[in-house]
């Protein structure tokens, strides 16, 4: 059965366990082998993937390029501007044609409703590698690291420094399916997306909004943060002003629980967002988060494909 991954609710929270569990047996499972050499059931053997990018990337291209060599697949990379996507074919059309020729789609898009009629219009499962609405795949990663590291999901305590974005987002809807608290500290006009904080209540989530960062921080286990100034968004030098009262430094993880952990979904703009000693400190996982893409990719690839 295939199935789209749009956003993190499409699959659920018992699914999202199941994706965790299935990606740490995975990752134990091939420790020291080479980074190409298959998982030993090679589950996607004969499938191929299409990865198309409107937008720049590093972890999310090569984490799907290799979670498909991992489970036996292969991958496909099609860059916005050397596709007749960027000559003016609709989406629709575009959709038709991959289905007949690939077994998934993977999209890093902007606008959201792009991803939307994709998948409305494709027969194979679409999945979101990332839009300017929510970042799915990035947060079954987070999830996954925060788990790794000796905390559980329901209770959990995480805090949101900086701009509402898609990854906040994405994180919302995650406490909604999980149970945990994520208190957000955002400056006035950067607030997340209503709909995904009042479906994350009402899932039983515990969302809290406020402007006061060490409010946000007091007591959180996870504590993380994003760039401020995102692909393609204009009024950098305003963003940055209204968002440097935010950044995560060592005081701010003073404030955080003893052996609070920090993510950031990287890139990361040193000192500006985040201090060195904090992202280079005992305290920072970004590097397992990092590579947390990979295995939370193969997951995410074979509930899409109806293999989980």
């Amino acid at each position: 059965m295939a199935r789209d991954f749009l956003n993190l609710s499409d699959a659920g929270g018992d699914v999202v366990a199941a994706m965790i569990n299935d990606a740490i047996d995975r990752k134990a499972a091939r420790k020291s082998w080479p980074k190409a050499r298959p998982d030993a059931d090679a589950p996607l053997t004969g499938h191929v993937l299409a990865m198309i990018f409107e937008k720049n990337s590093t972890r999310t291209r090569v984490s799907f390029d290799m979670a498909m060599r991992q489970l036996g697949g292969s991958a496909l990379i099609m860059e916005a501007g050397s596709t007749q996507l960027g000559r003016g074919e609709t989406v629709a059309d575009t959709a038709r044609v991959l289905s007949r020729m690939v077994d998934a789609i993977m999209i890093r898009t902007d606008d959201h409703a792009k991803i939307e009629e994709l998948a409305h219009y494709a027969d194979v499962p679409v999945i979101n590698g990332l839009t300017d609405l929510s970042h799915p795949c990035q947060i079954v990663a987070d999830l996954l690291t925060v788990v790794e590291h000796g905390f559980a999901l329901p209770g959990l305590q995480l805090a949101w420094l900086g701009d509402g974005n898609n990854v906040a987002n994405s994180l919302i809807e995650a406490a909604g399916l999980m149970k945990f608290t994520i208190r957000l500290a955002v400056p006035a006009g950067y607030e997340p997306d209503r709909d995904f904080v009042e479906r994350a209540r009402a899932a039983g989530g515990e969302v809290i909004l406020t402007q006061d960062p060490r409010e946000a921080a007091a007591g959180a286990q996870v504590v993380v943060t994003d760039t401020w100034v995102s692909m393609g968004q204009e009024g950098g030098e305003q963003r940055i002003a209204a968002l440097e009262p935010y950044q995560v430094n060592a005081g701010l993880m003073a404030a955080a629980a003893p052996g609070a952990k920090f993510l950031h979904c990287l890139p990361a703009h040193r000192n500006e967002e985040v201090t060195d000693d904090v992202i280079d400190g005992p305290q920072s996982v970004v590097w397992d988060e990092a590579e947390n893409r990979l295995h939370a990719q193969k997951s995410v690839l074979l509930w899409a494909l109806g293999k989980l």
